[in-house]
């Protein structure tokens, strides 16, 4: 555990994004239904579900999808994963600066306390959580990822200790042009941007590197949020331990949860499979030996409908959606397109 205590989760300020979660809707196996009374917080404009629920089994991967009685995809919860992917109310994204794309979807997403399996639907723990869950309307993944891009005010805990506002990706590289791709170094952790030593389940203690402070590279950006924020667990190194690894390579492929998308070596035919919150995984630094070399978080079909991602780039100095350095787009031929080679559930 670290130095200070995870902060308060408070309700965003800005509104955010998410993507539809029917997207996962097709293909019934098998089903379970449970009829059972909730109703939703006064004001909300999403209709948390009153005449029960029913539970659909897909496969591709392997997960439970559940529906109102109404016929409505509430959430999807995948064998192995951690993170469902809840409906609510739509949230909507821009970022000005970079793009003029928006994502706008009904996706909210959040972390179990432990992975899902084919049956959980029916534990005590389930039926007292799900409901809540629905309801729920503090920040969750997609909201927490959003407190760090631009115009993102600074969160303080009580002690002081910033936690969230705007981040930055690392400090300039000398002697670079300020068009140059590595412009900004990478090596910035989570614990860098907060400013504190952390220490991790092995026993390992990192320290912060001063010039580093507010800064977090993509798989430090990644670590901030579902680590230090959502409570995912971290491992210190890039061997496969009990979390997230520190480098984008070593989570495509020792983290925990599911693969969703082989690696194959070049940019996958179908992306069917993604929903808001997967992590996506790039090649786009020719020479590296790990092959991937970025990753991010997918946040789903932009308004054109092409699919979009959220990551922490060196020329956009912190976290984007945007396009400075390439179309940041998981379809077509743009650089990011090109360079995608595979995902992963948590």
């Amino acid at each position: 555990m670290g130095t200070e205590p995870a902060p308060p989760r408070r309700p965003s300020r800005r509104q955010i994004l998410g993507s539809a979660v029917g997207l996962a809707a097709a293909g019934a196996v098998g089903g379970y239904a449970w009829h059972r009374s909730h109703r939703g917080a006064p004001g909300d404009d999403f209709p948390v579900p009153t005449g029960g629920y029913h539970f659909e089994r897909r496969t591709a991967p392997a997960r439970t999808v559940a529906r109102a009685a109404d016929g409505r995809v509430l959430a999807t919860f995948t064998d192995g994963a951690r993170s469902a992917v809840l409906a609510g109310p739509t949230r909507v994204w821009s970022e000005s600066r970079t793009t003029d794309a928006v994502v706008r979807g009904d996706a909210w997403v959040r972390l179990m306390p432990g992975a899902w399996r084919q049956g959980r639907e029916a534990t005590r723990w389930f039926r007292e959580w799900f409901p809540k869950a629905l309801a729920d309307r503090g920040p969750d993944v997609l909201a927490v990822a959003f407190q760090y891009g631009d115009g993102a005010p600074d969160r303080r805990t009580a002690s002081g200790l910033r936690y969230a506002g705007r981040a930055h990706f690392g400090p300039e590289v000398p002697g670079l042009p300020p068009g140059s791709f590595h412009r900004r170094d990478e090596k910035s952790d989570f614990y860098d941007y907060l400013g504190i030593p952390w220490t991790f389940p092995d026993g390992t203690r990192k320290h912060p590197e001063q010039e580093r402070y507010g800064d977090v590279d993509c798989s430090g950006f990644m670590r901030l949020v579902w680590g230090y924020r959502m409570g995912y667990p971290l491992d210190a190194t890039n061997d496969t331990g009990v979390g997230l690894p520190r480098r984008a390579y070593a989570i495509a492929a020792r983290a925990p949860g599911v693969s969703l998308i082989p690696d194959t070596g070049t940019p996958p035919a179908d992306l069917g499979a993604l929903l808001p919150g997967d992590l996506v995984f790039f090649s786009i630094d020719i020479g590296r030996p790990h092959g991937i070399d970025h990753c991010g978080m997918y946040l789903g079909p932009d308004d054109d409908g092409h699919p979009r991602f959220y990551s922490s780039r060196s020329q956009a100095n912190g976290p984007t959606m945007g396009d400075l350095a390439g179309r940041a787009t998981l379809d077509g031929h743009g650089f990011y397109a090109r360079g995608l080679r595979t995902a992963r559930r948590l």
